[in-house]
């Protein structure tokens, strides 16, 4: 497996050391360096691209705004020198966040980290319409199409369909890799919906069915792309 990547951020220095560590990974091919989300942009939109190495306090863009910016952006580390940003880095989905100055054997990681995505990606893609759901010490076969939504509750996870709830052990992430990322979409840190159940967005809330959810400010934007 090869990932083509590409390197966005406006330092110099930064650019020559990541594009060193690019070079050192069998797995990785450079198509192309950035100093901008923008130029960065309309190289996405001329062919495929896998995997983005993101600065985020860039001029015109930031590597948060530009991921938001994406209708299906590709997996993303955030490489910067600002910790604080984290938290919203991990929201709009990084699979790594990298702190300036980055050591090889830190970046090797973060690789690692994005083929371990990739793989359960491909172990757990579910092309049958409806997800095996264990709750109540039963065995439930949910179709894609009578789900709701899903919401995270400690261990558990909620899956509010339109028949009735279940409680099932897990993680949103460990169920997020299970459903058709063209039908459910992430709107909050707590709460995944499914598009075709939208009944209209209004402010900082969704309507889904006969209920209305919350919608994280860092996952709006891609939200009414999604839906236009």
């Amino acid at each position: 497996m090869q990932l083509r990547c590409l390197i966005v951020d406006d330092e110099p220095l930064s650019q020559d050391v990541i594009e060193e560590f690019v070079e050192a990974c069998p797995e990785l091919v450079l198509a192309g360096v950035y100093d901008n989300a923008l130029e960065a942009g309309k190289k996405l939109a001329e062919g495929k691209i896998d995997l983005l190495f993101l600065d985020i306090n860039m001029p015109k863009l930031s590597g948060i705004g530009f991921v938001k910016s994406l209708k299906e952006p590709p997996l993303f580390v955030f490489v910067t020198a600002y910790p604080e940003y984290a938290v919203e880095g991990f929201e709009v989905d990084a699979v790594d966040y990298l702190l300036k100055p980055v050591s090889f054997e830190r970046f090797r990681a973060s690789v690692n980290r994005v083929l371990e995505r990739i793989s359960a990606r491909n172990e757990n893609k579910n092309d049958h319409g409806h997800i095996m759901l264990r709750a109540d010490k039963k065995n439930y076969r949910v179709d894609f199409n009578e789900i709701l939504f899903l919401e995270a509750q400690g261990d558990y996870v909620k899956f509010v369909t339109t028949k009735d709830s279940l409680m099932v052990h897990g993680t949103m992430k460990e169920f997020i890799l299970q459903l058709p990322v063209e039908k459910f979409e992430r709107i909050h840190k707590s709460y995944v919906i499914s598009l075709s159940k939208v009944v209209y967005l209004e402010g900082n809330q969704v309507k889904v069915g006969d209920h209305k959810i919350p919608v994280s400010i860092n996952f709006r934007e891609q939200l009414i792309q999604k839906l236009s």
